[in-house]
């Protein structure tokens, strides 16, 4: 099969033919028909994550079509349209008995633990637990623009923060998962306000319902913004970008006893947080790592429920090759919205 390959962290990944995957007793191999672009595999990519081991094939976000399954898989057949949370458990530990794999000290994460989407096929482990099957309501392009955005927000704002109508929300990084946030929380009644240094990325959240966006990501400009529009800060905030400047950015934006959501990735160790004003302004401070596969349905019904388009996100489409250079460009790029390959040819 063809896959973007790289055996290097930082070093330009090149499309190559490598094997096609089989499956093993309890696992499904998959035909990919999408997968999104995501900031996560440029981070892998430049060796931000311990648990890619070289030779790597990166991308999580993806459905396809079932063309392989293994002795053992009970819930899916050749031609099932599915797609999979970008955490997967392994589905016998505590943690996945109780609900949350997307904890399971033993994760598949297709993309970062295994080889993933950014190829004609992939194969997927423990699959009658980790795999989903798709409403037919939904186009392949759509179950790809869930990965790790809407479906990560999703937990982020319905599952831990809590949100409801009325609520102000604020977001620092409108990227596919502060993007995300903002169709969610607008579908909920709650007030968006939105700061992100990108021209592109505010112009897409504004056009997604946000309220009010603003260019200086600062701490303290951050609080002065939202601040401005509503009376003592934002009941609830989310980093969704993942550094030291845009966690303290979030949190300089609440109130007393507001609830923080972290679900950016930060790559730069600790970087202080505020422990006595949590203390002392009862703070939640919580952190959000993807979804539980058995919670997509509630994410398909919520979409369909508030008649969210999902594909407003899309940016644009490519093939694998052009993928590679949205890949590699990805931190500096001043797109607004998500990539996806859909040509795998």
């Amino acid at each position: 099969m063809k896959a973007v390959y790289y055996d290097r962290f930082g070093a330009r990944p090149v499309l190559k033919s490598v094997p096609d995957p089989s499956p093993g007793s309890g696992d499904v191999v998959v035909e990919i028909k999408a997968t999104g672009i995501c900031l996560s595999d440029w981070h892998g990519w430049q060796g931000h994550d311990p648990d890619i081991h070289l030779p790597h094939v990166p991308g999580h976000e993806f459905s396809g079509v079932v063309v392989a399954t293994g002795q053992d898989v009970k819930l899916f057949r050749k031609g099932m349209r599915v797609t999979v949370p970008f955490v997967g458990g392994c589905g016998v530990c505590g943690f996945c008995t109780e609900g949350n794999p997307q904890i399971c000290p033993d994760q598949f994460q297709p993309g970062f633990t295994h080889w993933g989407s950014f190829a004609q096929y992939v194969r997927i482990g423990y699959a009658d637990f980790n795999v989903v099957e798709l409403p037919l309501s939904f186009t392949f392009e759509m179950a790809a623009s869930l990965g790790c955005r809407f479906s990560t927000a999703f937990r982020a704002l319905v599952d831990r923060l809590k949100l409801s109508g009325g609520e102000v929300l604020a977001v620092v990084g409108a990227g596919g998962v502060g993007l995300s946030c903002v169709q969610i929380a607008v579908a909920l009644g709650v007030t968006v306000l939105v700061a992100d240094p990108k021209p592109a990325a505010l112009k897409a959240a504004t056009n997604l319902g946000a309220a009010a966006v603003t260019n200086d990501v600062r701490p303290e400009a951050v609080k002065e913004f939202v601040w401005s529009h509503v009376r003592n800060g934002a009941h609830a905030s989310v980093d969704a970008y993942g550094s030291k400047t845009s966690c303290h950015a979030a949190l300089a934006s609440l109130r007393r006893g507001g609830r923080h959501v972290q679900v950016g990735l930060i790559t730069e160790g600790q970087i202080g947080l505020p422990v006595s004003r949590f203390i002392a302004e009862e703070i939640n401070f919580m952190g959000s790592h993807g979804i539980q596969s058995a919670r997509l349905p509630d994410v398909f019904e919520f979409i369909e429920r508030h008649e969210v388009d999902i594909t407003k996100m899309i940016a644009g489409r490519c093939d694998l090759e052009t993928g590679i250079e949205h890949l590699v460009t990805m931190q500096g790029s001043g797109v607004g919205g998500m990539q996806i390959i859909t040509d795998f040819s």
